[in-house]
């Protein structure tokens, strides 16, 4: 029986995953940075003035307490930017090259992207079956997303 990876530290300096899908959900929190990847100085920022906003210890680094308060619950029909961070996540695993075939960063929550989704879940299910296969992301989903599972 396994559980799930624990959330990620990710502070000022951090480049790739998780920092695209920690800013769209920072933009989805109404904080205005670019997705670029890259934990610069505006994220840093963002990520300060959302601890103090939730009362939080403000120190930059984005942890469980801060991951958890981050996320929004997510599922088909929704759009905006935090549907884009799911999309991110599944374009973080894509490794058929071919960005075609992988899922469209575009925001809105629709088939496609709640058949990868139940697919994620279904394969973490196999190994934690506290994981509901329901095509929502929940505060699960996203912590196994997050944190890197079934990826390579």
């Amino acid at each position: 029986m396994g559980t799930l990876s624990p959330w990620p530290q990710t502070s000022k300096g951090a480049k790739e995953h998780p920092v695209p899908t920690l800013q769209y959900l920072l933009r989805a929190r109404g904080h205005t940075v670019a997705v670029d990847g890259i934990f610069g100085p505006k994220t840093d920022e963002a990520v300060r003035t959302f601890q103090r906003q939730q009362s939080f210890t403000v120190d930059g680094i984005v942890g469980p307490i801060t991951w958890t308060a981050l996320i929004i619950e997510v599922r088909r029909g929704d759009e905006g930017d935090a549907a884009r961070g799911v999309q991110e996540e599944f374009r973080f695993r894509d490794l058929s090259g071919d960005p075609s075939k992988g899922l469209v960063v575009d925001g809105i929550f629709g088939p496609r992207t709640e058949a990868a989704v139940r697919a994620f879940q279904t394969a973490i299910h196999a190994d934690v079956p506290s994981m509901s296969v329901d095509g929502i992301v929940g505060p699960m989903t996203w912590q196994a997303l997050v944190s890197g599972m079934l990826s390579f």
